[in-house]
């Protein structure tokens, strides 16, 4: 990993003066997460614009940390997550999304948390995507034993394996201080869903494929499209009897940590909830492995999972099933349109 040390003079400086002054008056509101919950999050436009107006902070650095804010906000995450994330991108990359630096680059790092493609992370591409990378640090972080009462420099490193590994702990009380303020200007507002509710898997998503259409007779599903990254939230409660990575070219077997293609095959990273009305949702091409494991008990609006572009796949999308029987066949599949409007749900076209 990058350490860049002429960083500080950089970020923190005009950082802390301003975060310094606008937290005291408005930390007050800062939204509490819960440990489970439909979360969507939404940034002020006036807040941030004040941010960027009152530092020297760029844009690009400005809209960074609201990424790295949200995706953690809407995966449910303790504003801990947040404080570590925020410190690792600090000295990693000065929250910048950093390309490839020539001699400069430590070994092939790149991207806000200087995450490398050698080291399994993802593709340049991926990497490069700041919303992407963001959930491949949080996934990372979460499978870490004990991470939230960690010390934030060991939980960051336990994450990074730095040559550094002391280096994120002077970033600590600058991204404690952004997280307060970011948590004024990025709303989060959470929904209780009642036992057997059902709601939209990627609310506001547009259907771009419907089901067994004349130009897709074999279809057996919906195509929502969102951005890389995005939430996807379990339609309602249920059991997971399911999880699979499937994806295979030309016979042989294609990971799902790796975007697809047209000429792969397979549902790539894909997830099965069985109701309890004998009916069943399946989710596919999600970017990285389903957040649940087989056995496991959702609820309606849990965040499962993370839209990609793994398995048969031209670009970022949710392919969404509903079958009739637990079974999840050709044979029981049934329109999501319907499926879904008989329990009050609706998609935008």
């Amino acid at each position: 990993m990058n350490v860049r040390a002429p960083i500080a003079a950089l970020l923190a400086l005009p950082f802390v003066a301003v975060l310094g002054i606008i937290v005291l008056a408005a930390a007050a509101s800062a939204p509490e997460l819960a440990e489970s919950g439909f979360y969507t999050c939404r940034t002020e436009a006036e807040g941030s614009s004040a941010l960027i107006e009152a530092t020297d902070l760029s844009d690009e650095q400005i809209q960074n940390a609201i990424t790295i804010y949200t995706v953690g906000a809407e995966r449910g995450l303790p504003e801990q997550a947040m404080v570590i994330a925020l410190s690792t991108a600090m000295q990693e990359s000065n929250l910048r999304n950093l390309g490839h630096l020539g001699e400069a680059n430590d070994h092939d790092s790149l991207g806000l948390f200087q995450q490398r493609p050698s080291s399994g992370w993802g593709t340049p591409e991926q990497i490069q995507d700041p919303v992407y990378a963001t959930t491949k640090f949080y996934d990372k972080l979460e499978t870490i034993t004990g991470w939230e009462s960690m010390p934030v420099t060991e939980a960051a490193q336990s994450v990074q394996i730095s040559a550094f590994p002391d280096a994120y702990a002077k970033w600590e009380p600058l991204a404690r201080l952004a997280v307060d303020l970011l948590a004024t200007i990025v709303n989060c507002e959470t929904a209780d869903l009642p036992e057997g509710a059902w709601t939209n898997p990627l609310p506001g998503a547009p259907v771009v494929s419907g089901y067994r259409t004349g130009e897709r007779p074999d279809h057996d599903g919906l195509d929502l499209w969102a951005d890389k990254g995005t939430p996807i939230h379990a339609a309602s409660d249920g059991t997971v009897n399911r999880v699979r990575c499937n994806a295979t070219l030309n016979g042989a077997n294609y990971s799902c940590d790796t975007d697809g293609s047209p000429s792969v095959m397979g549902c790539g990273w894909y997830m099965q909830i069985a109701h309890p009305d004998g009916t069943l949702t399946r989710y596919c091409h999600m970017v990285s492995e389903p957040l649940f494991n087989v056995g496991d008990t959702v609820e309606a609006g849990d965040i499962i999972g993370y839209v990609g572009s793994s398995g048969n796949s031209s670009g970022p999308h949710l392919h969404l099933e509903a079958h009739t029987t637990h079974n999840a066949s050709s044979a029981d599949a049934t329109d999501p349109m319907s499926y879904f409007a008989d329990r009050g749900i609706s998609f935008s076209s």
